[in-house]
């Protein structure tokens, strides 16, 4: 039996070629949210507002994301949660 040439084996080059890979789909498809300041957070609940997304309760001094039904005293939190739900929700239409 011939015993191989570990200097041609590639097998292994062909693995950590493969995890580099997917460690850059995962990346990719990872949400970020370390960029959501106060003034960042304020903008786009705004803009959620407008596109009729999100709900504020005044009385309650709540934000309730519409299409989750889940309230937030929190804009910052909001804005985190938003972010996460739109990219479970297109990462699903993608799976289908």
């Amino acid at each position: 039996m011939l015993v191989p040439d570990p200097h041609e084996d590639t097998s292994a080059d062909y693995e950590q070629f493969e995890r580099a890979l997917l460690t850059q789909d995962r990346d990719t498809r990872r949400v970020d949210t370390a960029d959501v300041g106060d003034a960042t957070a304020q903008h786009e609940v705004s803009e959620l507002i407008d596109a009729d997304v999100v709900t504020p309760v005044p009385e309650d001094q709540v934000l309730v994301h519409e299409p989750s039904g889940a309230a937030f005293d929190s804009s910052t939190q909001l804005v985190v949660f938003h972010r996460g739900w739109t990219a479970c929700r297109d990462a699903g239409e993608e799976g289908e």
